[in-house]
């Protein structure tokens, strides 16, 4: 298994060399949303480093992508089911992904995007656990947008002497990223929701008499 997935990872970085390669960064971030194992990073990786002026564009199809196969994988959870989703999943990843979604939502789905974990997991459970679509596309874009914008940006900017630490780090980037994303919604939930309490208090208590 781990010599297949090497191989699929060598055919898809060999893309980065042809002029198909936009076509091809297209097509990969639109499978792996919903069912292809190689994450689209790969590729972005290789191209943003033979071409960083060019890395913001990439991204752009990156994200674009990957979000309309989030739409697919989405597709497949609400009109599969729960059936579909056993087959490629244990139940123990099926239950802790059904308790973030009761915890945080679409968001989840967001983090998901950002993160290492394999995106098609949540675009296909959103389906089946039935996730309003317009916010899990919102929230499709914000993650997977932040990803591949993070790799386009350290590329623009640096070129080739952070492509080791790219290679290297970007998962853990991405975790810490999104832990930030977390404490940032965090931190405004807790401040609206403590202004909400002082705006509800009655106007004789906020306004007092000369």
């Amino acid at each position: 298994m781990t010599t297949l997935f090497h191989n699929l990872a060598a055919w898809v970085v060999a893309w980065a060399h042809t002029p198909y390669a936009s076509v091809a960064l297209a097509l990969l971030a639109f499978a792996e949303s919903s069912f292809f194992p190689i994450p689209p990073d790969v590729l972005l990786i290789s191209l943003a480093l033979i071409q960083p002026r060019h890395s913001f564009a990439y991204a752009i199809v990156c994200t674009a992508f990957s979000v309309l196969g989030g739409m697919v994988g989405y597709a497949i959870g609400r009109y599969g089911g729960r059936p579909l989703l056993e087959r490629f999943m244990s139940s123990a990843k099926i239950h802790a992904v059904e308790s973030y979604y009761r915890r945080y939502d679409v968001w989840a789905v967001g983090l998901a995007g950002f993160t290492p974990i394999p995106y098609k997991v949540f675009t296909i459970s959103a389906g089946t656990f039935l996730l309003d679509f317009k916010r899990f596309i919102l929230a499709s874009f914000v993650g997977r947008g932040g990803r591949f914008f993070l790799v386009a940006a350290l590329f623009y900017f640096f070129g080739e002497p952070i492509a080791d630490f790219v290679n290297k780090s970007l998962n853990m980037l991405s975790v810490a990223f999104a832990a930030l994303l977390v404490g940032g919604f965090a931190l405004i939930h807790r401040l609206s929701k403590r202004y909400g309490q002082g705006s509800a208090r009655p106007h004789s208590e906020r306004i007092r008499e000369p």
